[in-house]
């Protein structure tokens, strides 16, 4: 795991998670999936509120590291906000696949920014670095590639861009029914401790591993210091 001298210049506090699961099986949707999702919606409309959630202080963190990005973040939510907010609101989650639910329920419950890759997709190392500008990204959902600015914070492997930091996933390692390995990565921001970032991805990984089987080869969370 790499940092430019950029990145830990402006945030030298910030830390990254990388969990490793292997040999799961996604499907589209089970019983243990739904079950999840009934049960930790259910605890979170007990646990927060719409009205004050801006307050929190892990929403505040990221907000802030958002503005600090350029990023308005009332209107490009942090995702662990966002899907928190889906819920509160009475709105339904997204339905991708097992493996896909099980990380956003564990970003939701956590409000910790949580993605997934398809491992066998990687090129590591990874490195958190700015963008070049003429750089260009394409993400999941996106039928053409957008261009990158040097402002933009993202996370790339030896071959690709994996993440617009921290909000939005490439398309090519995403992951779909076929993946069997999976690289969950939990994004740090400023005033987050590393405790929970790894909490926040070891409940992915125990998630993932209730829906969709497998074992857990590797958590361990990532600073300027460590390589």
């Amino acid at each position: 795991m790499l940092w430019s001298p950029q990145v830990t210049s402006r945030f030298p506090d910030l830390a990254i998670c990388i969990g490793i699961v292997k040999n799961i099986h996604a499907e589209k949707e089970n019983n243990q999936i739904r079950k999840l999702r009934e049960e930790l919606c259910e605890e979170v409309r007990t646990r927060y509120d719409a009205e004050t959630l801006k307050d929190n202080p892990i929403v505040r963190a990221y907000r802030d590291l958002y503005w600090r990005l350029d990023i308005d973040p009332t209107k490009t939510r942090p995702s662990g906000e966002a899907l928190l907010r889906r819920v509160l609101h009475g709105s339904e989650l997204p339905n991708i696949s097992t493996a896909v639910d099980a990380y956003n329920l564990a970003s939701m419950k956590t409000i910790i920014p949580v993605s997934g890759f398809d491992l066998d997709r990687l090129a590591p190392p990874f490195e958190v670095r700015f963008a070049k500008d003429g750089e260009t990204f394409t993400g999941i959902g996106m039928e053409t590639p957008i261009p990158l600015t040097s402002r933009t914070l993202i996370l790339v492997d030896e071959k690709q861009i994996l993440c617009v930091y921290p909000y939005r996933d490439s398309n090519y390692t995403k992951i779909t029914t076929k993946t069997q390995n999976v690289a969950i990565v939990g994004y740090g921001a400023p005033r987050i401790e590393p405790k929970q970032l790894k909490d926040a991805v070891e409940t992915a990984l125990a998630f993932i591993i209730k829906v969709a089987g497998g074992e857990i080869a590797a958590v361990k969370v990532f600073q300027k210091s460590s390589i």
